[in-house]
């Protein structure tokens, strides 16, 4: 690319000027949009699995590692599930315009909040292919242009899920710059990118934590980071009668996806002591399945298989068939080390006591606590957002499982009947 500097410009404007039209639209014209785009995924089939199998022979000859090699694939059952989370979307309440709250003052003057679009939103991933089609239906249903900027290992599935899109987007007479993706993969193009704030309004970066740490350092526009997913569950003092089913949650949330490479996979299992009896079953279970077990001096003395654990293991997110167990006096302690150690994505609590969990779930500083259940679920289409942009572990102005509505803002509304101060 010649004039790296020209190209953005034209990028940041082009999106610009899509996200005025797409603030303006009505929330059936936008559906009716993304209708569009999830037939046209279903339809576009053979051309993405081509596409896709293009960047799996590429990342097979790079010897990239199995776990990433997956997350990259499509299949068939895959593309289904892309146009289905495209037509969930659809399906939502339109966020944009929605009345947040609205009171009277004694002065008769009328106030209210609503929500508006953040104008554009230029978003980094990598890996998985279906994040394109995802993160272009949650913007154009809250009414903002997205620049995607994609990994290079996906580039070809990327381009012709973008293509498809393009199309349908023309169909419905909206502006294809509202979704464009940067079709190259230089580096240079990065920076100038982050300096576009007169253009765009938010970056996400959704991939791995260098990836985010390079962004904000780079970045004049506000990021929204979603950093590592050093996700835990602690397993409490009262599990009577639920020890079965404790055993079930921890291998799901470790074992369900291939190669325990997801960021709301556990990476650290803490014990409280008086639920040592389980340890040795859990870890028993976990190594079935190919689970790494490394653990604290406890751990390693009730299952002598367990690697010693160190200090740099617990704010380590694997995304790997690997856990750390941990054993504690007190749910005090496990909370606190969870607080210091976690990495505010997803920690989940195992047990029978209201008292044990209500303390869980007011102190443990994370964006989804789960209550007898797996990690896993942390996830936009299991919260019924259709799909995620991302899982924010930051606190403004979104947090968790990031839908269409966490990507509006809002304005101030005040009416009144010729009121003077």
């Amino acid at each position: 690319m010649d004039d790296v500097q020209q190209y953005v410009t034209n990028l940041g404007k082009s999106a610009r000027r899509a996200s005025s039209q797409l603030a303006t639209l009505r929330g059936d014209v936008k559906t009716a949009a993304l209708r569009n785009i999830a037939a046209a995924i279903r339809a576009g089939r053979e051309t993405l699995l081509a596409a896709n199998a293009k960047d799996v022979a590429a990342a097979q000859q790079a010897q990239l590692a199995q776990p990433l090699i997956e997350r990259l694939k499509l299949t068939d059952r895959r593309i289904t599930a892309m146009a289905d989370g495209v037509d969930q979307i659809a399906a939502q309440v339109d966020p944009v315009g929605q009345i947040i709250e609205g009171y009277v003052r004694p002065n008769g003057l009328r106030i209210q909040k609503m929500r508006v679009p953040l104008g554009v939103v230029l978003f980094f991933y990598e890996s998985r292919p279906n994040v394109t089609s995802d993160a272009a239906a949650l913007c154009l249903k809250s009414g903002n242009a997205i620049i995607l900027r994609g990994g290079k290992e996906s580039l070809h599935s990327n381009l012709a899920i973008a293509a498809i899109i393009a199309k349908s987007l023309e169909t419905s007479g909206i502006d294809p710059a509202a979704v464009q993706l940067i079709p190259s993969t230089d580096r240079a193009i990065v920076p100038p990118l982050l300096k576009l704030n007169q253009y765009i309004d938010l970056v996400i970066p959704r991939g791995g934590e260098s990836l985010i740490r390079a962004v904000v350092a780079e970045s004049h526009i506000p990021v929204l980071k979603h950093f590592t997913g050093n996700c835990h569950i602690y397993l409490d003092a009262d599990l009577d009668g639920f020890e079965e089913k404790a055993r079930a949650i921890c291998v799901n949330a470790k074992t369900s996806y291939p190669g325990g490479a997801v960021c709301n996979a556990v990476e650290k299992l803490i014990f409280h002591k008086d639920a040592e009896k389980l340890l040795v079953k859990v870890c028993e279970d976990l190594a079935a399945k190919g689970v790494e077990i490394r653990g604290d001096a406890r751990t390693c003395a009730l299952y002598p298989k367990a690697k010693p654990a160190d200090e740099s293991d617990w704010p380590l997110e694997y995304l790997n068939l690997i856990v750390a167990v941990k054993v504690v006096d007190s749910i005090r302690e496990a909370i606190d080390h969870i607080n210091a150690y976690g990495s505010h994505h997803t920690d989940a609590i195992l047990s029978n006591s209201a008292a044990a969990i209500q303390q869980f779930i007011t102190e443990v500083d994370t964006a989804s606590v789960m209550v007898n259940t797996s990690t896993r679920f942390a996830d936009g289409g299991e919260y019924g957002l259709g799909a995620e942009i991302g899982i924010s572990t930051d606190k403004l102005h979104a947090r968790g499982p990031m839908g269409a509505a966490d990507l509006t803002t809002y304005k101030w509304i005040v009416t009144g009947d010729g009121q003077t101060r």
